[in-house]
This record gives C-alpha cells, sequence and structure tokens, in this order.
C-alpha cells in the first residue's frame, strides 16, 4: 500500500478492476463485483424526476398490457381450470420495497397441493412432478406471470427491478448447507428498489446459478437503472415471452 500511494502522488492513476473491464469490454465482470466497486464506482443517482418517468412507464406498460392480454389471460385461465382442479390464479407473500411485504399474484402452474407436505418449496429446473402439463408452458413462455401485472399497476412492484423473493427463504447449497438468502450480502440493497417483472437477473443470469449469485446482477442494475435501460429490458422481456425462449444466457453481459 506504501508504494502504491507513492506511486499516486506521482500522478499515476488507478482504476478498479471491474471498472476497467467494463469500459473497454462492454460488459460487467460479475465474478470480479466488491462492495468497493459498488461504493465509489459511478451511478447509483435517483432523482425525481428519474423516479416519475420510471413509475408512469410502469402504469402505462401495465394498463396496456392489461387490455392486450386480456383474451390470452381468459384463455390461460380457463386452460388452467380444466386441466387441473384448483383457482386458476394464486397468491404468495413477496418482500417488496424497504422489506415491506406484499401479495403477488401468477396463474397456477402446479397441483393445488403441491406445496401440502413439504411448504414453501421452488420448482425444480427439470422434471418436477408438481408442474401441471400446462404449467410447464406457461413457465417456459412466461405467461404464468401475467396476473403480475396488476401488481405494478397498484405500484406493489414496477416493470423492470430485481425478482420478488418469499419471506425467509431459503436456499440450499451444493454441500446441503441451508441459506436464507435475506442474510446474504446484497439482499438489502436489492429492497431499495421495487421488485420487478424482469430486470437484469432475468434476463441474463443463467437458471442454474444459485438465486444468492444473481444478487450481483442485481447490484447492476441498481446501479445503471435508467428510463433506456428500462425500455430496453421491457421490450427484451416480450421478445422472450413471444418467441417462448424461457432458457437464459450468461454471456451476454
Amino acid at each position: 500500500m506504501d508504494k502504491l500511494l507513492e506511486m499516486k502522488l506521482d500522478g499515476v492513476s488507478f482504476d478498479h478492476l471491474a471498472s476497467v473491464y467494463e469500459e473497454y469490454t462492454g460488459k460487467i465482470a460479475i465474478e470480479n463485483l466488491r462492495p468497493s466497486w459498488l461504493i465509489f464506482s459511478e451511478g447509483f443517482k435517483k432523482s425525481r424526476v428519474q423516479s416519475a418517468a420510471k413509475r408512469t412507464v410502469d402504469v402505462l406498460v401495465a394498463t396496456v398490457g392489461l387490455v392486450l392480454a386480456a383474451p390470452i389471460m381468459l384463455i390461460v385461465a380457463a386452460a388452467v381450470k380444466l386441466t387441473s382442479p384448483g383457482p386458476a390464479i394464486y397468491s404468495q407473500q413477496r418482500v417488496g420495497l424497504y422489506g415491506r411485504i406484499f401479495t403477488v399474484y401468477k396463474f397456477r402452474s402446479m397441483r393445488q397441493d403441491a406445496e401440502a407436505g413439504t411448504g414453501a418449496v421452488w420448482a425444480s429446473k427439470k422434471g418436477d412432478p408438481r408442474v401441471t402439463s400446462i404449467g410447464l408452458i406457461l413457465r417456459r413462455s412466461r405467461l404464468d406471470e401475467l396476473p403480475q401485472l396488476w401488481n405494478v399497476l397498484k405500484g406493489d412492484m414496477s416493470f423492470v427491478g430485481p425478482r420478488a423473493l418469499r419471506p425467509g427463504e431459503i436456499e440450499v447449497q451444493g454441500d446441503g448447507r441451508h441459506v436464507a438468502l435475506e442474510d446474504v450480502p446484497g439482499f438489502e440493497a436489492r429492497t431499495r428498489v421495487k421488485p420487478g417483472l424482469t430486470g437484469v437477473a432475468q434476463i441474463y443470469a443463467a437458471r442454474d446459478i444459485p438465486r444468492r449469485h444473481k444478487f450481483r446482477y442485481d447490484r447492476v442494475y441498481i446501479r445503471a437503472q435508467s428510463f433506456w435501460l428500462d425500455v430496453r429490458l421491457i421490450l427484451l422481456s416480450f421478445w422472450i415471452t413471444f418467441r417462448g425462449a424461457w432458457e437464459t444466457r450468461g454471456d451476454k453481459i
């Protein structure tokens, strides 16, 4: 450190590895993100104008989306009811802005008693027996998330933001240890913005990485959030939904 300080006084400039990587490649070095980069890098600016613009986009997109998707939602609801017993739409508690709890709505993609014996457990990546035949299609096309447009319109969620997690959600690591996601570094930062239907982690992070690792993608969004980034992510989400391309790629960022 003494030598680095001497070089600094002699006029040598230093920068964070993640910032240099981003400047020269146009990508974010997710694996090398450190709290120091988040603290000293540019970004994280949030003005009232930006917040108002974001809310305006949310209301407009959610309103138009609900109107255009109404016929599709009726068909999906009927398909869910006809293929398995139980309600077409179910609700869950999720963690929202500043840690507040809200109710999220989705089309049911599992059996009605899917969590009766296990409690709240996320669906496995492949071959989850709890997922219904129509539910598999809904998950792959993301049509199961259409009712969340109502959450966006209400203001519980934004169209773009970190994924809304369940209160007290636990993730099992490869070695069998249980990790509470609320205790993982970076969780608190995620609650400084509204959770979203889509976001950097939802689109760019590989589906098979642990959720706690996706927090780093959420940090990237919190740092770089802007009107045009939101528009880009919204358009990408529509494109993925209409193509049915549910497998995200981790090499885009």
